[in-house]
């Protein structure tokens, strides 16, 4: 019996081995109420957008510039150099420019709790602002007249 058990995780993770890297067993839908965990939310458009390392596996990241055309909380100059350290999935290789509202978390800061099963890996090491993204859930990057940019609008309003 020890043995089969040894080989069935043998060939899961032989299995695993290959895959690009997805650390959530199933996703979760964005809680837009985590807007409180952000230090910076902006709307602006996209620009400059890399992948750093190999976008299919564990420790790649995204960095990209943000023309900001308006700031709705925390301060922020005209233009922020971002970076997006996506453990749910593996990262786009384009980005459209936009116009997003997207909330920002500054290095070091309190991250959205884990809502799924999922292993987070640590993001990259950086002076600069991270997308908010809580694990295994969507990014808070919004079309900028999208219904969740509405209401993140409404609720900083409050």
């Amino acid at each position: 019996m020890r043995n089969r058990a040894t080989i069935a995780a043998l060939f899961v993770a032989i299995a695993l081995a290959g895959a690009p890297a997805h650390a959530c067993i199933r996703m979760v839908p964005v809680k837009l109420a985590d807007i409180e965990y952000a230090d910076v939310v902006v709307v602006g458009r996209i620009g400059h957008y890399e992948i750093i390392g190999d976008a299919d596996h564990i420790g790649s990241y995204a960095k990209f510039d943000m023309l900001v055309e308006e700031v709705l909380l925390g301060n922020a100059a005209q233009e922020i150099s971002v970076t997006w350290d996506n453990s749910t999935f593996t990262l786009p290789k384009t980005m459209a420019s936009g116009p997003f509202l997207i909330a920002l978390r500054e290095p070091g800061s309190e991250m959205p709790p884990l809502r799924s099963s999922g292993t987070i890996f640590p993001g990259p090491k950086s002076d600069l602002l991270t997308l908010l993204q809580a694990p295994c859930s969507s990014p808070f990057m919004f079309a900028s007249g999208s219904e969740s940019a509405k209401a993140i609008r409404q609720m900083l309003h409050r």
